[in-house]
């Protein structure tokens, strides 16, 4: 299969409507991450998205909608929980999970009773839900595990040959996948943090739980409050190890290691550091660091270098969506001096 890569244009969105109405599977922007569309509705084009990223048949998709109304034949209800976080967040990386109808195909659920959904604010993508005439499954565009891409040059690299066409739509705003909040439980939980943090919600919802596996490995035989929190992610070729230490003792640690490394540290640090760097934001600015993380770990591998040693950031606001990510792009390693 030949991939086509274009520039985001009516022409183009047309075209990209054109496969994912007929089953399809096309490469997508939006202002998290690029994703993978196709038809939410149809378990084949589903099946193919599964196919194209090596992605486990238990991890759900997250549905895309244009507008509200959209989600209505998607849910059994829509709780007004939802209905508040969607006036306030929605277009935008925000993911609601609620109790699902059978119109939505176990495939896309991930054989769950809920579906998760979302309104993205990238405008290309919304064109693109609205002229396909379908809500649209769209994962992450990159291969099961590896870090997600935030332009179309990377949803290239991983995706050449396995889907027809890419929709360029220029760099990602945000830079790391959605929030994910459920409210199909008793109270309202956090399993995924990202651009809309836990104080905003709090501020709409009041008090919200935030899920375990957010800053932690699921201990064995531990269950899952989502699927994809048991897997992997976001990892580079390059083994990554995180550091929590203030600066002058994370440059320190840098200077100290004499084997093959490099540092994975804030723009003000750089200049501080001997070995290869790859920098990623203003070490006091989380939507910075948000929005350089992932092509930063694919930076990496170009290094040359056997380990990564990266700077812990906050875990407040935005920086909690980044910690969990670099977290599960380490697989956990952290070390705290």
């Amino acid at each position: 299969m030949k991939t086509e890569v274009l520039k985001a244009s009516e022409e183009s969105i047309k075209k990209a409507a054109e496969i994912i109405s007929s089953g399809g599977v096309v490469g997508v922007p939006t202002e998290t991450v690029y994703g993978l569309g196709a038809n939410a509705l149809d378990e084949d084009a589903v099946g193919r998205i599964f196919e194209a990223k090596g992605r486990p048949k238990d991890n759900p998709m997250i549905v895309h909608i244009s507008c509200l109304e959209e989600a209505e034949p998607l849910v059994k209800k829509i709780p007004e929980k939802a209905k508040l976080l969607a006036e306030k967040f929605w277009p935008g990386p925000l993911t609601i999970i609620m109790e699902k109808t059978d119109k939505v195909p176990s495939v896309t659920s991930g054989n769950l009773d809920t579906v998760a959904i979302r309104m993205p604010s990238h405008e290309v993508m919304r064109k693109i839900i609205k002229e396909s005439g379908c809500p649209i499954a769209a994962p992450s565009a990159n291969l099961s595990g590896s870090p997600s891409p935030t332009n179309a040059k990377y949803v290239y690299d991983d995706m050449n040959g396995k889907i027809p066409l890419i929709i360029d739509g220029g760099e990602c705003n945000v830079g790391l996948e959605s929030t994910v909040i459920t409210l199909a439980g008793e109270k309202p939980r956090l399993l995924r943090p990202g651009g809309v943090t836990p104080e905003e919600l709090s501020e709409v919802l009041g008090e919200i739980e935030i899920d375990k596996a957010v800053k932690a490995k699921l201990e064995e035989n531990q269950k899952a409050s989502s699927p994809g929190m048991k897997y992997k992610h976001y990892a580079p070729k390059i083994k990554v190890v995180i550091i929590k230490a203030d600066s002058e003792k994370y440059v320190e640690y840098i200077s100290e290691q004499k084997e093959n490394i490099a540092a994975l540290c804030f723009e003000d640090e750089a200049e501080k550091i001997s070995v290869p760097c790859v920098t990623y934001g203003k070490s006091y600015d989380s939507a910075s660091q948000a929005k350089r993380l992932f092509d930063a770990l694919r930076e990496l591998d170009e290094t040359g270098a056997e380990t990564a040693f990266a700077h812990s950031p906050s875990e407040e606001g935005v920086g909690l969506a980044v910690y969990n990510r670099l977290l599960r792009s380490a697989g956990f390693e952290v070390i705290e001096l």
